[in-house]
């Protein structure tokens, strides 16, 4: 790695040379890192800290088939076309499903330690949308045990240089060149990206491959059960970067979410406690699944939600319960320990009292388009993790199919990124960042103010339920902010805020738009004005 300084009275702004940029440090990040560090310097950029990523949320686990005495690859392909409204890349599906159970082996040299029963076998769990028990998990915080594993992977390995607290601020391409770029300029390659350090400069990061992995868009609502990192950073960057985006219409609203008013990012309640044998109830009292579909609570997280959502707005209340108290209270502590400690810290005993819960922003199954060796559509730039849309998901995921996804597609990523670096060199006639602006004092009002319309704008329009209606509606509000929005960016320095503000709204624009593209009701997009199909069997 080279670094050569700018003697600027201003910045002191750096450039710093690596093989390989990795901007995200979840688990589709750090595993991509490690596969790669052996053959080039890398660097880990994260925007806060290592541990603050949506992979230590994920509660549930990893789905594989690793059972086949009763279990098959064919099961896991049809279940995963099921929940996504036939809307997936068969190619896709077939590739993850198959090569699961040795990218676990991976996790498992990497020092996860999955659950296993008296005989040594995995303690495999059953989610909904799932027609076989095939998922491998880690109590009920499989996610932090992943991202505790690979952190300690990542740290131990000489070629890995870690960013913490830096934020990737633009990716850089031709246009940072003096070029004209347009979405139908062919060729477009990435050089690097700048990056704010925590002193305020703004570095310019030189690579000869980079890859995308900075997770999902929760925070763009304004109930989300993703760390409020979640701004869709990577998506709205090569958006900008006139990248291919597709597939934003589908968000997945997880349909159980800890309902306690004020908190942000919301907790989750694990999909996995209703493959368990929670049951939905209303304020009632009443179970009312039967109502919507014949699957009850093991229906997919889509239908799920709707149905929750539909109670809730047919009585007039701000959420409904789960109730796991008619199943062994000792099992259940030990099956779900966070969330039953989670639970009793708020008054409430999971083995004798309902949980109140409620539809939460969760997972994007859209994002930065990539082929099956996780390539975008811009030259030498991957996009892996809930960042990038590979085709697995269609219109809904799978419960537990996305860290899989995560690691299979780092994976082959990774190969195809250490088959081609040599052909790659660094670009050195890049220019620094041109931040001329001066911090307005009343600048963060203005982005507080425009981040709070933003989460109202997408939960209120462009939600679980919309309609033609709503999402004009939200495409002239958020012209407004976007307009308002680039204003103040150019006149103002380089700052995390205004830059997650831009981001924030590139992402609603884009799920919004895709939204209003799409005319029909189909996986997790679902529209007043278009009526369902009905799903295939």
């Amino acid at each position: 790695m080279l670094r050569h300084f700018h003697r600027d009275k201003k910045q002191m702004a750096m450039i710093k040379e690596y093989d390989y940029l990795v901007i995200g440090s979840g688990i589709a990040g750090m595993s991509f890192a490690l596969k790669v560090a052996h053959t080039g310097r890398v660097a880990l950029v994260c925007k806060t800290t290592l541990e603050e990523a949506n992979t230590a949320l994920a509660q549930g686990g990893v789905a594989s088939v690793t059972n086949m005495a009763v279990d098959n690859f064919d099961k896991h392909i049809e279940d995963t076309m099921i929940a996504g409204d036939w809307l997936s890349d068969p190619e896709a599906v077939k590739k993850v499903v198959t090569e699961a159970p040795g990218q676990i082996q991976e996790l498992i040299k990497w020092g996860v330690d999955f659950d296993k029963n008296e005989n040594g076998d995995f303690d495999l769990h059953r989610e909904g949308g799932h027609s076989e028990f095939r998922i491998l998990h880690h109590k009920d915080n499989t996610g932090f045990e992943i991202q505790e594993s690979l952190i300690e992977a990542v740290k131990k390995c000489p070629n890995i240089d870690i960013y913490q607290n830096h934020f990737a601020i633009e990716i850089i391409t031709q246009h940072h060149l003096g070029k004209i770029v347009t979405r139908r300029t062919p060729g477009i390659t990435c050089y690097g990206a700048y990056v704010l350090c925590p002193d305020g400069r703004v570095d310019t990061f030189l690579s000869r491959i980079t890859l995308m992995a900075t997770g999902g868009v929760g925070a763009v609502y304004k109930t989300t059960t993703n760390p409020l990192v979640a701004t869709g950073d990577g998506i709205a960057m090569v958006y900008r970067a006139k990248g291919t985006v597709q597939d934003m219409e589908f968000i997945q609203f997880h349909p159980t979410a800890l309902y306690h008013p004020g908190d942000r990012p919301s907790f989750l309640i694990t999909e996995a406690m209703r493959g368990y044998g929670a049951v939905l109830r209303n304020l009632k009292g009443e179970e009312f699944m039967h109502r919507y579909d014949p699957r009850l609570s093991l229906a997919p997280r889509d239908i799920v939600a709707r149905a929750i959502d539909s109670e809730m707005k047919l009585h007039g209340d701000d959420h409904v319960y789960l109730d796991v108290t008619h199943k062994d209270a000792e099992e259940t502590k030990e099956h779900f320990p966070n969330i039953y400690q989670k639970c009793l810290s708020l008054g409430i005993d999971i083995t004798k009292d309902y949980i109140p819960v409620a539809p939460a922003a969760h997972y994007l199954c859209g994002g930065i388009k990539v082929d099956t060796n996780g390539e975008s559509s811009i030259s030498r730039l991957y996009a892996v993790g809930e960042c990038s849309c590979t085709g697995l998901h269609g219109g809904n995921r799978l419960a537990s199919n996305s860290l899989i996804e995560a690691v299979v597609y780092a994976d082959a990523a990774a190969q195809h990124a250490m088959d081609n670096i040599n052909h790659y060199s660094l670009r050195t006639d890049v220019p620094e960042w041109n931040d001329e602006g001066t911090r307005l004092p009343e600048e963060m009002v203005l982005i507080t103010q425009s981040i709070k319309e933003v989460n109202q704008i997408m939960s209120t329009y462009v939600g679980i339920v919309r309609s033609n209606l709503r999402l004009d509606r939200a495409w002239n509000r958020l012209d407004i902010l976007y307009e308002e929005t680039e204003k103040l960016f150019k006149r103002s320095k380089a700052s995390r805020e205004i830059c997650e503000l831009r981001n924030i709204i590139n992402v609603g624009y884009l799920i919004m738009r895709q939204a209003k593209e799409r005319k029909e009701s189909r996986g997790l997009h679902f529209t007043i004005d278009y009526p369902p199909k009905q799903q295939k069997n």
